[in-house]
């Protein structure tokens, strides 16, 4: 077998410098993130040790019934006939108060959708549907900008002015003691977030499951670690409330920047700005972690993208939305603590190059180990490495092992010891999704920056977690470890 050469060099020479500097690209990265993890990790077992950190349990009879003040509850819909009349239906059953009004923000161009939604509760004075008289899609923004409008004028209409705003999508479930505890939290903060729980469907859910691995660990240990440090806290856009006069205040300012209402228009990812938001405008903000005497998460539960191509669109419109468009449009805090949860929410695509960088490194291993088998001794060989790049892979590979048990660990607390086990077996499908994700991104952000319109590329939603059985609550296995 001969090999050709280059430069004076051969092909197996060349792939012998590329593993050299793919390797050393790859390991530098990889211990960056892996004490970037370690320090979140140490903090969350520092709070651990603190009393009171475990999860509350609260019971049914906390609310007694009432809120202390009115809330609004925001869903902007685009070709939803399909979950939302399950999710309003669900939504004027579990919440039993009275001092909350249902906004359904729908398109003129969508009758379907408003059918959807008249036909569950169009007679239930705490629903209220809103026409957007602009052709959809438009931006979730901007459709939330429309609902907004119909309840100042509601609020003058009937004299009375709503305590906070509740986001929530059309395809979630919510839980009946949601309402109360933003309610009791907005009466000492400006924002509040709840937990999100992915549901896990019917059949194989290697792409679905990610998504569960995922929530759990960020919504158990990396949103209460920010939250414990003060540093600003992302809304999820379902489940977060906000105050009033935050708002208010958040849309005085979008006025200057010639936005009608106080969602970004022109970004995909208006729910992680407005939490980001609140603390520059002097505002507070928390992560509320709760269960219920059942020992259900008090959030919101739904269905996720459970297709490659489905979970690559999502997460393309979360890359680009909270990685690019973030560093443009809410630039850096001075703050050191924000300042590291900045780095933290945009370095997305450079983990995708990273892990990019080790796949290509495993097909040239696998290039050169058939290499070895042929030519024996006469393989041509580099300078040795230096000794620092074994200690390197080394601790990358006790990293590895680390962050898959971290995961495991918090999975299998939330959905059982058997998704705990397939959650680090999942890691690889979260990899290729965001190395996907991050090239769509990348694109898609280059070309807005050539005045390309920002549309809502939004998730389709087929089914609604309250019409399987299989979607009910399940406690975790390992639910006394938090």
């Amino acid at each position: 077998m001969s090999f050709a050469a280059w430069g004076g060099w051969t092909v197996v020479e060349w792939l012998l410098l590329i593993e050299r500097e793919l390797l050393l690209f790859a390991l530098f990265w990889f211990v960056i993130g892996m004490v970037d993890e370690l320090a979140v990790d140490a903090i969350w077992f520092c709070m651990r040790l603190k009393p009171g950190f475990r999860t509350p349990y609260l019971s049914q009879d906390v609310s007694q019934g009432r809120l202390e003040g009115h809330l609004a509850v925001f869903v902007a819909c685009w070709h939803e006939a399909d979950v939302i009349g399950a999710t309003v239906a669900n939504m004027l059953r579990c919440w039993k108060e009275s001092e909350y009004i249902l906004y359904i923000g729908c398109y003129c161009n969508d009758p379907a959708t408003v059918a959807a939604v008249t036909a569950i509760g169009g007679s239930d004075p705490r629903l209220r549907i809103v026409i957007h008289d602009k052709f959809g899609p438009t931006t979730k923004a901007d459709c939330l900008n429309r609902i907004y409008k119909a309840m100042c004028a509601d609020e003058q209409r009937l004299g009375r002015r709503f305590k906070g705003i509740v986001l929530h999508d059309s395809e979630d479930m919510v839980h009946p003691l949601e309402l109360m505890l933003i309610d009791r939290a907005l009466s000492d903060v400006e924002f509040v977030q709840l937990p999100v729980r992915p549901e896990i469907p019917d059949g194989a859910h290697w792409v679905a499951g990610h998504y569960c691995d995922e929530f759990a660990e960020a919504h158990a240990r990396a949103m209460p670690v920010r939250d414990a440090l003060g540093a600003g806290l992302p809304a999820a856009g379902v489940s977060c409330g906000f105050s009033r006069d935050m708002l208010e205040l958040i849309g005085e300012v979008r006025m200057m920047e010639s936005v009608d209402g106080p969602f970004a228009a022109d970004c995909l990812t208006e729910d992680y700005e407005l939490g980001m938001l609140i603390p520059h405008l002097g505002g507070r903000g928390c992560f509320l972690r709760c269960r219920d005497a059942d020992g259900n998460l008090i959030g919101t539960r739904s269905y996720f993208p459970d297709t490659v191509l489905t979970s690559v669109r999502q997460k393309t419109r979360w890359m680009h939305g909270i990685c690019l468009q973030g560093w443009d449009r809410l630039g850096w805090n001075m703050r050191l603590v924000d300042i590291w949860m900045s780095v933290r929410d945009r370095r997305g695509p450079l983990i995708a190059l990273v892990l990019f960088a080790a796949y290509i490194l495993l097909l040239v291993e696998g290039v050169l180990a058939v290499a070895r088998f042929w030519l024996g001794k006469d393989m041509p060989q580099l300078a040795p490495p230096p000794a620092y790049l074994h200690y390197a892979m080394n601790l990358c590979v006790i990293g590895l092992i680390w962050r898959s048990f971290m995961r495991a660990l918090f999975t299998g607390r939330e959905y059982g010891w058997r998704e705990g086990l397939l959650a680090p077996l999942r890691l690889p499908v979260a990899n290729v999704v965001m190395i996907l994700a991050a090239r769509r991104a990348l694109w898609a952000y280059c070309r807005s920056l050539g005045g390309a319109r920002v549309i809502w590329d939004k998730t389709d939603h087929r089914v609604h977690p309250s019409l399987l059985a299989s979607a009910m609550p399940r406690p975790g296995a390992l639910e006394n470890i938090a």
